[in-house]
């Protein structure tokens, strides 16, 4: 029989999850051992996956060519995304720090290859985004334990994909899903940098929950029991 988590590892848990950050900056320059990439990755590589498919992988990157055009890209893309709001909003938008490409000692992009195991996976037939679905575990895996390991990440993505495909001399059929800055930070922040810049407000649990229906918030009794738990959760 499994053993059930101590009340100390339970806590762990939810530290890491609380204060997970997307980290685009504060990336100081020592280096992460290979050690703890393996780690990481291995965390990673233990995600549920649709049939067991595995349909992940990992390209890690240091060279500062590489990295470089990568940085490219971002800084293309964010100019262009800029014209879709308008002012004030738009300087506002071009002010965030939005990566750590070339600060951070490590780059690592995440992949999807559907073509693992051939073309039938079980449970992917009805919904073929089952795939990537479980590549977005294997992301989620992978940040949950760079947080318990001290190690910042950020997701980049405003990128794009043909150009990454171009720089990593990806195959046509795999699919970069993340690109991702990894390194040891100064410090994690209290809270997501948007929120704290409020950019969007974190909503509540409560306006996120629907039962039975859409729409239908009729449930006064877990309301009260949702708001009694992150009261007493120490990193909600």
């Amino acid at each position: 029989m499994t053993e059930d988590f101590t009340e100390e590892e339970k806590r762990g848990f939810y530290k890491a999850i609380y204060s997970r950050r997307d980290v685009r900056s504060h990336f100081t320059s020592k280096p992460v051992e290979d050690e703890i990439l393996s780690k990481i990755l291995h965390a990673a590589h233990h995600a549920p996956s649709v049939g067991f498919s595995q349909p992940w992988n990992f390209i890690l990157i240091k060279n500062d060519e590489t990295k470089k055009k990568i940085k490219s890209s971002f800084e293309e893309e964010k100019s262009r995304s800029s014209q879709l709001i308008e002012e004030p909003k738009r300087s506002k938008y071009l002010s965030f720090k939005l990566e750590g490409i070339l600060e951070s000692p490590v780059n690592l992009c995440v992949t999807y290859d559907p073509t693992k195991f051939g073309p039938f996976v079980i449970g992917r037939s009805s919904i073929p985004e089952a795939g990537l679905y479980s590549v977005c575990c294997a992301i989620q895996n992978l940040w949950l334990s760079a947080r318990a390991e001290g190690v910042g990440l950020g997701w980049v993505s405003i990128l794009s994909n043909e150009a990454l495909k171009e720089a990593l001399d990806l195959p046509e059929h795999v699919i970069p899903v993340a690109y991702l800055c990894l390194g040891y930070v100064d410090e994690f922040a209290e809270k997501p940098d948007l929120e704290t810049a409020r950019w969007l407000p974190r909503l509540e649990l409560k306006d996120v929950v629907y039962f039975e229906k859409w729409d239908d918030k009729k449930n006064e009794e877990w309301n009260n029991i949702q708001e009694m738990i992150k009261d007493n959760l120490d990193y909600a």
